[in-house]
């Protein structure tokens, strides 16, 4: 006689913070040796806005750096900087050798393209990935710096022992900071991608076919149980304020028992992120020094 097993399905939590800490430590030694070589790297953040969220997210950037022996120096241009003001600084950026990655933190002054203004980024101190030319890199296989949320969302796989190779994958959102360059570096690791988009026709149906779904909307709880195939890897890259916190672009309490594994949120994604902001510096720092 065959009987079924009436126990309820419990779902994984694929934490970030156990990687990040590597991450970070890596970043910490490899700091130290090439301050002691005499080039300490130095990162810059260049920030045009008074949005609150934006700046305490540059704090802590810039506490995380500290931490790790890289020295971060924050550009506040205010939030009527002009296009030529911000291009300008970017520039001087490049030209200066003891600056070896630069991020350009959004949201900018109404009117200004971050696009427009991220290809005055040297790629090689593009740190976050926000040159276009650095995107290009990263489609053609060849060395540069991947957006690093996009980057967090493959080495976090990765750090849970996630088989990418050959596995169908719904990418839900095409930004170019985030679902776009996912979808490159999953395609680089042989899964089959599939973009879903706002004009995308029955999402649920492309969702549910997938075995890993990634989700970069910005719209609370925007994928729910009906989305999910049963024991599917969810990654959650929303991080969208509400009256009750921070929550993700999944609804994690419908998803619960039917996701095999999902990303929290704050805890997952975000983490690792700023974690492999640092180790690009670091490593933007190493290949100045030759």
């Amino acid at each position: 006689m065959t009987t079924t097993s009436t126990e309820p399905r419990t779902t994984t939590a694929l934490t970030g913070r156990p990687l990040a800490v590597e991450i970070r430590q890596d970043t910490r030694e490899r700091a130290a040796a090439l301050a002691a070589a005499g080039t300490p790297p130095r990162l810059v953040v260049v920030t045009a806005t008074d949005d609150e969220s934006a700046l305490w997210y540059v704090r802590s950037i810039a506490k995380a750096a500290a931490a790790v022996g890289i020295d971060c120096d924050v550009r506040d241009l205010g939030p009527s900087a002009s296009r030529a003001r911000i291009r300008d600084t970017l520039r001087a950026l490049n030209r200066d050798p003891r600056v070896h990655g630069i991020i350009l933190q959004t949201p900018l002054p109404e009117g200004l393209s971050p696009a427009g203004l991220a290809v005055e980024i040297d790629p090689a101190k593009d740190v976050d990935g926000a040159n276009p030319a650095s995107l290009g890199r990263c489609a053609a296989g060849l060395p540069g710096f991947a957006p690093a949320t996009a980057e967090a969302v493959v080495r976090l796989l990765d750090h849970h022992g996630v088989e990418l190779a050959g596995r169908d994958v719904a990418m839900v959102g095409r930004s170019l900071v985030v679902g776009t360059p996912v979808a490159l570096l999953l395609l680089e690791r042989h899964a089959t991608v599939t973009v879903c988009h706002s004009l995308t026709a029955e999402l649920r149906d492309r969702t549910s076919a997938a075995d890993i779904v990634v989700v970069a909307t910005g719209v609370p709880h925007l994928i729910g149980a009906d989305h999910l195939r049963a024991g599917a890897v969810v990654v959650d890259v929303g991080t969208n304020a509400t009256d009750d916190g921070l929550t993700g672009d999944v609804d994690a309490d419908a998803v619960e028992g039917v996701a095999g594994a999902l990303t929290p949120v704050p805890g997952g994604v975000g983490p690792v992120t700023t974690a492999l902001l640092l180790s690009h510096t670091v490593r933007a720092a190493d290949r100045a020094a030759g």
